[in-house]
């Protein structure tokens, strides 16, 4: 992959117009060389118009008010913009994002917010009912994922875990849980962990963050971590392995009972990244569907992360870690003896955190109950069915494994880049992604509204038809979780991501 077609790759969302105007400066320097500071000025600028489309439309406050504004003028420009953005996502053109979307599951969820917006879980004597929620909310999602399997056999605590605030937390805390278990039981001092190259990014991020070096090995024809190149990885600083079920980009799952059987042989720890998975494939198991074992049913597996605000329904901000018992979760643990202000201790990597947000996920959970999670489940995989046999029957289009509703589709023929651009001209927010080039969709309760699956397959259909009679030869969208591989210099990569993050904190 070239220059141009790197910097076209590097967000979904950033227009067209503006990375062709990065390829194009890119084009006319050396890679070793940084961008030039003119063109670089004016890319910034139009990116900046492009990723502030309320500057003009909204005032700007840049400083707190000399007088505060009336209460009404807020929530009048606040609904405004509910309703110019409401639509990307209500009417099922996102991939994932919302997954479930009901206005009177939101408003319940808003209620017990509400009722619980100056909780903080730092302050338990304060609010013990926080504690009530998270400890229960941890005992719910450990029971689907096997924890009574285990009760026995692995120590007297059985499987136990923290709430977080989301699936990179999870994972994170974990990667440090094993860090600090391997430092003291095992001596290791230069500790590996060993990943698919299919693992969330948050697994890079944990290991940049702690120090850990990260060992990807690839993965088979079928999307899942090839397990002769894992123990093949394997040396006396690997401190655990890991696995998705399913994985991000091709929603496949891998062979955890290998891997984590693997893990167990040698001693080392293994986790189950179950973030997307974990509310929905316990409950597809129990409508009948084919789904291996990837939980703590399995002696190998240490430790898993479940994101309960994705298919559990709760507001954004909640995910679970879970470990096998309470004496790897204790090195997760942060604690100081000796601060002048008093011992102080966290579970978690925040001090201070949202109790309302625990308080919405346990609502949410106990609201839904087991028969809500069936038939929510029930729908995404009927869905998902109607949508893989349809993109099945358009030709040159081919979907990658065997996924359940996480379904990555490329093609040997027509740039798909090209065919996701189309799309999104038509409203449809799907996940570019790359190695190999293929776009995903990730079916939600969004998806499963009438009339959703057929305007997907129809404009899916027609962007297909149009690429095939009119290839341009360069796709513009994003694979959002990296950029390509190929691309020789990495610098004016970092230099693009910078310049979208710094810009999207300029007001």
């Amino acid at each position: 992959m070239d220059i141009r077609e790197t910097y076209l790759s590097l967000a979904k969302w950033i227009s067209p117009r503006i990375l062709t105007r990065i390829a194009d400066v890119a084009k006319k320097i050396p890679a070793v060389n940084h961008l030039i500071e003119r063109e670089y000025a004016e890319i910034e600028s139009e990116m900046e118009r492009m990723l502030k489309p309320y500057k003009n439309r909204f005032p700007t406050v840049a400083r707190i008010p000399d007088k505060g504004w009336d209460r009404e003028r807020v929530l009048t420009d606040m609904e405004e913009i509910r309703l110019l953005e409401e639509p990307r996502w209500k009417d099922g053109y996102a991939s994932g994002a919302v997954y479930h979307g009901d206005e009177e599951h939101i408003r319940f969820l808003c209620r017990v917010y509400e009722l619980n917006s100056q909780s903080n879980p730092l302050h338990s004597d304060l609010w013990p009912s926080t504690a009530k929620y998270e400890a229960e909310i941890v005992s719910m999602v450990a029971g689907m994922v096997g924890a009574d399997t285990v009760a026995e056999g692995d120590g007297k605590d059985g499987v136990c875990g923290v709430v977080t605030s989301g699936g990179t937390e999870s994972i994170m805390l974990a990667m440090k849980t094993y860090r600090d278990w391997a430092r003291k039981e095992k001596g290791v001092k230069k500790p590996e962990m060993v990943v698919p190259t299919t693992a969330h990014a948050a697994f890079d991020k944990a290991a940049e963050c702690f120090g850990i070096k990260i060992r990807h090995v690839p993965v088979a024809a079928d999307c899942r971590a090839d397990i002769e190149a894992t123990e093949k990885a394997i040396n006396g600083n690997t401190i655990v392995l890991v696995g998705s079920s399913p994985s991000f980009p091709h929603g496949a799952i891998d062979p955890i009972e290998q891997l984590s059987r693997l893990a167990r042989s040698r001693g080392i720890g293994f986790h189950t990244d179950a973030c997307l998975g974990g509310f929905v494939l316990p409950w597809a198991e129990a409508l009948g569907y084919e789904v291996p074992a990837f939980d703590f049913r399995l002696p190998g597996v240490t430790s898993m992360s479940i994101d309960t605000h994705k298919f559990g329904y709760a507001s954004k901000g909640t995910s679970v870690v879970l470990y096998r018992n309470q004496g790897l979760r204790h090195f997760q643990y942060f604690k100081t003896t000796e601060w002048p202000g008093g011992v102080y201790f966290t579970p978690t990597f925040a001090g201070s955190r949202p109790g309302a947000l625990s308080a919405a996920c346990w609502a949410a959970m106990v609201s839904i109950g087991r028969s809500g999670y069936m038939e929510a489940t029930r729908k995404i995989l009927d869905t998902a069915a109607r949508i893989k046999e349809g993109i099945r029957d358009i030709p040159d289009l081919f979907i990658l494994g065997d996924p359940l509703w996480v379904i990555a589709f490329g093609s040997d023929n027509l740039d798909i880049y090209e065919i996701m651009e189309y799309m999104a001209e038509r409203k449809w927010s799907l996940n570019g992604l790359q190695k190999p080039p293929c776009v995903h969709i990730c079916i939600t309760l969004r998806h499963a509204e009438p009339g959703v699956t057929e305007r997907f397959l129809k404009d899916l259909r027609s962007a297909t038809e149009h690429v095939r009679r009119s290839p341009a030869g360069k796709g513009r969208k994003l694979a959002m979780y990296g950029v390509a591989a190929t691309f020789p210099d990495r610098r004016l990569v970092g230099e693009a991501l910078d310049l979208f993050l710094d810009t999207l904190y300029k007001v």
